[in-house]
């Protein structure tokens, strides 16, 4: 494992443990990382709204955040039985589990996948959500491997629960429905892009958040100006 990466990866996280931090791109971060420091194939993030529904908020690539998607929309899936239960699901080789979620394995291997581990985003009885990480080939998940992951769930949960100290009852929920509504307007950008440069929508996304990187610019306010045209954004859809 990259030492380096595992250690900037933790200040990056802890970072965020600000009043005001972009909770997609954080989220996103969180996945790339993942992906990187485990040798995964794809990560993605589950996180309740404040109705207590599991939302798709973050994935490292279009296959998984389809993937995520179906599994809510079937309710079944490791993912799901991780938030619900508030522990680690570890499945080495998905054909095991098809009696157990039928049509999320299939799903998986349609989509290249055979291997997952859903962990818990929590701090002690409070489960905000999941991140989850799959592998393209089965086989045990290695226990240290297992431990960074965690470490990476938790901390971003207490950067996500830091928010709400002051309110505890409604900051969380506003931030997490305020980042639902922005994570529509990305999603409408990056079709946008997509059908204007001719490229993919992870190659749009990669665009959208590098050009608000370079620009120091939230992802969501780039997203609103490029959907309404409201601004010159030179460079990023010539």
């Amino acid at each position: 494992m990259n030492q380096q990466l595992l250690a900037k990866t933790f200040v990056e996280l802890a970072d965020n443990l600000v009043a005001d931090f972009d909770l997609i791109d954080f989220l996103r971060l969180l996945t790339d990382r993942s992906v990187g420091l485990l040798a995964a194939s794809a990560a993605g993030v589950l996180l309740a709204d404040r109705d207590g529904e599991l939302r798709v908020m973050a994935a490292s690539d279009e296959r998984v955040r389809l993937l995520e998607l179906f599994q809510l929309q079937n309710d079944e899936g490791p993912c799901l039985e991780c938030f619900r239960t508030g522990t680690l699901v570890g499945v080495p080789d998905l054909t095991r589990e098809v009696d157990r979620w039928p049509r999320f394995v299939t799903a998986a291997h349609r989509s290249g996948f055979a291997a997952v581990q859903a962990l818990p985003m929590r701090l002690r009885d409070e489960v905000v959500g999941a991140l989850n990480v799959f592998r393209a080939a089965p086989g045990p998940f290695d226990p240290a491997g297992t431990l960074v992951a965690q470490a990476l769930a938790d901390v971003a949960t207490i950067s996500l629960l830091q928010q709400r100290t002051a309110q505890r009852s409604s900051v969380l929920n506003e931030q997490l429905q305020s980042a639902l509504n922005s994570r529509v307007l990305i999603e409408q950008a990056k079709g946008k892009l997509a059908e204007r440069q001719g490229v993919d929508m992870e190659q749009a996304f990669t665009a959208l958040r590098g050009y608000a990187r370079a620009h120091n610019r939230r992802l969501s306010d780039l997203a609103r100006a490029f959907i309404d045209d409201s601004e010159p954004l030179p460079g990023l859809a010539s």
